[in-house]
């Protein structure tokens, strides 16, 4: 009986890899969501919604906490060109990041509102778009010393969108830059507003995901391996946390959606890599 479990634990890509360091495995995603960019949890039922990147449908997806898919929602009027984020508000409206730019020269940056989904009816919603651009891009790619305008991540917090910067300079300095946005229909000119410098091995240093607790008291930031979290900021600039923590998690893989569920834990996606990845995981903050 016991070579049966681990057998089918093989088989779901779970029991074959039983180190996973701080984080604890919910369950393996549906086989949909092999390049799952995003994350978001609008209920206390255990349910998230996710989203796939580059090449994908433009369709948001609902998961149980068991790993089954629960409902599949394409998403009219949107192209999923990068989508790489997921963020909500307090009215639980999701917002989708169509800002991944790996090359650097994208002039359609989007985020796209999708309104009270969890009130969706049907298996098709329409988004709202909103575009931007970063002011101080003047190359359709900059050389590629300068190329700091692509991102993976952002939240949602008092009418604006904070966005943070995937670093794609060569030499690799461990740069991240923080952006406001406002979270209104129409173009805006993203204001960049922080800075912070984290260490200068993109392998772990680069930023995939970003969420803020619901009590807003505490950002957390998400690599390959690494969760950072940043605390006792008062205003925009998070960067400018009286704490900060950097948690290895002891277990790479890539690493790229996040949300909190409440003010102490976080969940956590990864992309597909062979028969491993393509999990849910939970991770609780430490304890003060």
């Amino acid at each position: 009986m016991k070579k049966l479990i681990i057998i089918i634990l093989c088989i779901s890509g779970i029991g074959c890899n039983t180190h996973y360091g701080q984080l604890t495995v919910v369950t393996r995603l549906p086989r949909e969501l092999r390049e799952n960019s995003g994350i978001e949890s609008t209920s206390s039922d255990g349910t998230v919604w996710a989203i796939n990147d580059s090449g994908n449908n433009n369709s948001l997806y609902k998961v149980g906490r068991d790993g089954s898919l629960l409902r599949e929602i394409s998403i009219r009027h949107s192209e999923n060109t990068d989508w790489e984020e997921l963020t909500k508000d307090r009215d639980n409206n999701l917002y989708i990041g169509d800002f991944g730019n790996n090359d650097n020269k994208r002039k359609d940056l989007a985020i796209y509102k999708v309104s009270d989904v969890n009130n969706i009816h049907g298996n098709t919603a329409q988004a709202e778009k909103i575009t931007f651009e970063y002011p101080e891009q003047k190359d359709f790619p900059p050389k590629k010393k300068h190329r700091y305008f692509d991102a993976e991540a952002f939240f949602h917090s008092g009418g604006y969108f904070y966005l943070f910067t995937k670093n794609r300079s060569k030499p690799f300095d461990g740069v991240c830059y923080l952006y406001k946005i406002p979270a209104v229909p129409g173009h805006h000119l993203a204001e960049r507003i922080g800075e912070y410098t984290f260490c200068k091995d993109k392998d772990r240093c680069r930023i995939t995901a970003a969420a803020i607790s619901p009590d807003g008291k505490t950002a957390a930031l998400l690599g390959h391996e690494n969760i950072w979290l940043f605390s006792g900021f008062e205003n925009d600039n998070i960067f400018k946390a009286t704490r900060k923590e950097n948690i290895a998690l002891e277990h790479y893989s890539q690493k790229e959606g996040l949300c909190f569920t409440d003010n102490h834990t976080l969940l956590v996606s990864d992309e597909e890599e062979g028969s491993s990845g393509r999990n849910l995981y939970e991770f609780r903050l430490p304890e003060d």
